[in-house]
């Protein structure tokens, strides 16, 4: 009776695990998400009280106050809450009575790494709004956050192979760079949880389509017009196009309000990294992807240029 009893209590307490992570899965960063992303050091739940806090702020004052959710955002709120799953409940409850189809803001969901949060968005241009907090940052140099590294926007996400981000960069860049547009720029790549991507072959390929687009378009790492940020989290690609990448301290908070701060390197920005991900992991905009990019008709296969690449090879020959 006793063993037939613990049998019982154990497949009851794995139904109940399973269905947890069924729930918990339903609120991952997926495909097709709009968002933005915001690295910490330690301490997630106290960054996505902040984060929420804070957009909110910005928000009301360029789309005005959000309508049906009576203000359940707030930080003491969220300081108050013990035990996560609690504070998920809350959230549904909330949820349930804005009305069915109803949704919030902002919505934080598991970003699938370690002191990375990812907060979904509705309704919000995520790059107009970061940028217009860190403008109000950069101008005030009042300090509104303790434990926010950075606040990335993510306009746009696709699978995280190369076949898939190729075809959907493809689009997704040509209101920037292609042709009659065209801009200094520079490419900011990181990986978390995911091995699959080659950071060079990644930058390679990326510059390669933006040559294709204008070839006046022109990588610049000291002070690009534009920066063209991958975010890549497990099997999850977040893209986005910010301009003002080196004035706003690569996107950083913290430094963005310090007076006379000098403009960040490559140095600086990998020793950050490493406080928000594995060491393993890629490292953020590196020097070789200059040299790679202005060898973009001998390295990447571009219409028109092999014929041309080809004949240069016989002559040294």
């Amino acid at each position: 009776m006793s063993a037939d009893g613990d049998k019982k209590r154990s497949r009851k307490r794995y139904a109940a695990g399973r269905g947890n992570k069924r729930f918990k899965g339903s609120r991952e960063l997926e495909v097709g998400m709009q968002g933005i992303i915001i690295t910490c050091n330690m301490n997630e739940r106290k960054c996505t009280s902040e984060a929420i806090s804070l957009l909110s702020e910005y928000a009301d004052e360029l789309y005005g106050p959000e309508k049906g959710c009576g203000g359940s955002n707030s930080e003491e709120e969220e300081e108050e809450e013990d035990d996560a799953e609690a504070a998920l409940k809350k959230e549904v409850a909330q949820l349930k009575k804005t009305g069915k189809g109803a949704e919030k803001r902002f919505q934080a969901l598991d970003s699938g790494a370690n002191n990375v949060v990812f907060i979904r968005t509705h309704n919000v241009e995520p790059d107009k709004l970061v940028h217009h907090i860190l403008s109000d940052l950069h101008a005030t140099k009042k300090k509104k956050s303790r434990v926010i590294l950075r606040m990335l926007p993510v306009s746009g996400t696709c699978k995280a192979f190369q076949e898939d981000m190729d075809k959907y960069l493809t689009t997704f860049l040509e209101p920037w760079f292609k042709t009659p547009n065209q801009a200094t720029y520079q490419i900011a790549f990181k990986a978390r949880n995911s091995s699959h991507n080659k950071r060079d072959d990644i930058i390679k390929s990326i510059a390669g389509l933006v040559g294709k687009m204008n070839p006046k378009n022109k990588v610049d790492l000291t002070d690009p017009e534009l920066s063209i940020i991958i975010e890549v989290i497990k099997a999850v690609c977040c893209v986005s196009v910010v301009p003002d990448y080196a004035l706003f301290r690569k996107y950083n908070l913290q430094e963005v309000v310090k007076d006379d701060a000098p403009k960040p390197d490559a140095a600086d920005d990998v020793k950050e990294d490493q406080k928000a991900s594995d060491p393993s992991d890629s490292a953020d905009v590196v020097k070789e992807a200059e040299e790679q990019t202005d060898k973009q008709a001998e390295d990447i296969k571009v219409p028109g240029n092999e014929k041309r690449v080809e004949e240069e090879t016989e002559e040294g020959k």
